[in-house]
């Protein structure tokens, strides 16, 4: 049996254990929509108290449906550009790369330093064209480096990330993405200010330190951070036909509450 890690995540890095248990536990059933042996893996070899991490049932099959969702974004955009770079904003222990890769893409994983130091120890497969990057998505470093790989197409990714920060702060990255890589795409989901009350109160209960913050009514909102920002598409999670979610499609007769969290598709300048 390998040898336990110990992890000392805490605040928002510590968010990715709950997904990653989700992952894990998505995996073990018959029914699984995702097949992901690593994930199992790393919980088991990972020093944690995952009991407390657990979510309900609707909201773990929300997260994979938004994996899924993301991943096929990314298909999607290599297809249309096979040489591209894709920047995964908070990447945690996800193995998109893996999933995705064209066999020609350019990944940077981007985390922070502790993050990707848990990460490095679980998942030690950096090459040529897959790259871990420790810092803040708030630096400058980061984009610096990424900076050489112009003029490939960039698409950046932030799944489960942005509304952990204060609205400064998401815009603040939004524009500067914007400023230096004119023409790129953003995927990131959001959640409206009753699901960010709610998710909070989840999070309370599972002694999580990390609170949800940046909050958005209407994707559209994000178009008025400055010129050149277009809201592509975006996709809410009863827009599908899920099964095992079949008992809440109720809340597709109140607009509010069926719109209330989403993926959101965005081209950042020209």
């Amino acid at each position: 049996m390998p040898e336990k890690i110990f992890q000392k995540l805490s605040g928002v890095s510590e968010t990715l254990l709950m997904t990653l248990l989700v992952r894990a536990r998505e995996s073990q059933r018959p029914d699984g929509m995702i097949r992901d042996d690593k994930a199992v893996a790393m919980v088991n070899q990972i020093e944690c108290d995952f009991s407390r991490l657990r979510m309900q049932r609707h909201d773990e099959v929300a997260v994979i449906m938004r994996m899924n969702k993301f991943d096929n974004h990314v298909r999607s955009f290599l297809a249309r550009n096979s040489d591209a770079a894709v920047v995964h904003i908070g990447c945690g222990l996800d193995t998109r790369f893996e999933r995705v890769d064209n066999g020609r893409v350019e990944w940077f994983d981007l985390d922070m330093p502790d993050v990707i130091d848990l990460r490095k120890k679980l998942i030690n497969n950096e090459n040529n064209r897959y790259h871990m990057l420790a810092a803040s998505a708030f630096e400058n470093d980061w984009i610096e480096e990424i900076s050489r790989f112009k003029p490939r197409p960039f698409m950046f990714i932030a799944e489960g990330v942005l509304p952990y920060f204060e609205e400064t702060q998401v815009k603040s990255l939004v524009l500067k993405l914007r400023d230096n890589f004119p023409g790129s795409e953003l995927v990131c989901d959001a959640h409206t200010p009753f699901v960010i009350w709610a998710d909070n109160l989840q999070l309370a209960y599972s002694k999580v330190k990390a609170r949800l913050h940046w909050q958005l009514k209407q994707g559209r909102d994000v178009e008025s951070w400055g010129e050149g920002i277009q809201l592509l598409d975006e996709w809410n999670y009863y827009d599908d036909d899920e099964p095992r979610l079949r008992a809440f499609h109720w809340v597709r007769l109140i607009p509010a509450l069926a719109k209330s969290s989403g993926i959101f598709h965005y081209r950042l300048g020209r």
